[in-house]
């Protein structure tokens, strides 16, 4: 609902935003919020309300671009002050496309992939993390998903694993399946990389996206834990 009202603030002449360095949280963007944008758009809005962090969906930059469509999104961020920080949400079902995924994350410059590989590709991406650096976050989705549906879910499978091996954790999905997102944070901290903010409608499957405030989290809860553990990561 809020990426309807985005557009205004891209054609706003209003100010940006103003710059705050005391805020003691790490805030970035999923650009998933903005799929009905292209990328000059999307990073206006980032401009507009000081977002110096983007996490790239493959609305924005396709997993099958070339090198030049790569190095052009690239070069597209960085004029904007925006740093390409992870991407996804990416599916790996295979071999084929973890090391698709791998390289496209080297190729833009990301240290983080943001995915969900099917249970039985987990030793394969744990050798490709080791091989390239790129850490991986695997996303929780909530009721129905049969793969990742809580952080729990996920932390059970690679908690033995090499620690670049981590988590996502999608507070909507959490909320949705029953679960604090706050005590989440706190159970997995040292897996989780990337936290994405949302707010929900109701904790249960029926739960849908609503502007944060508007719906059943404990925002102001779960932002004291993140500023109380000292989560270094980007909230996107």
């Amino acid at each position: 609902m809020a990426a309807v009202a985005l557009p205004g603030i891209v054609q706003s002449n209003t100010a940006p935003a103003k710059k705050s360095k005391s805020l003691p949280i790490r805030l970035g963007l999923a650009s998933y919020t903005l799929r009905k944008m292209n990328l000059d758009d999307a990073l206006a809005v980032c401009q507009k309300l000081d977002i110096r962090h983007i996490s790239l969906k493959d609305f924005h930059l396709k997993l099958d671009s070339t090198d030049a469509q790569i190095a052009e999104a690239v070069k597209k961020c960085k004029d904007a002050g925006v740093e390409i920080g992870s991407g996804g949400v990416i599916y790996m079902k295979s071999e084929a496309e973890v090391d698709a995924a791998f390289v496209y994350a080297r190729k833009a410059g990301m240290n983080l992939i943001i995915g969900v590989p099917q249970h039985e590709m987990l030793p394969y991406v744990e050798k490709k993390v080791k091989e390239t650096n790129i850490r991986l976050a695997i996303h929780n989705h909530g009721p129905g998903d049969l793969v990742y549906p809580s952080c729990e879910s996920a932390y059970v499978l690679i908690k033995n694993m090499d620690t670049r091996m981590g988590l996502c954790l999608d507070i909507g999905h959490t909320q949705r399946i029953q679960r604090d997102p706050s005590a989440d944070l706190k159970d997995y901290f040292p897996r989780i990389f990337e936290v994405h903010m949302k707010d929900v409608t109701s904790s249960d499957k029926d739960g849908k996206p609503i502007e944060i405030g508007r719906g059943v989290i404990d925002i102001p809860g779960f932002l004291r834990t993140v500023v109380k553990l000292k989560f270094s990561g980007i909230i996107s």
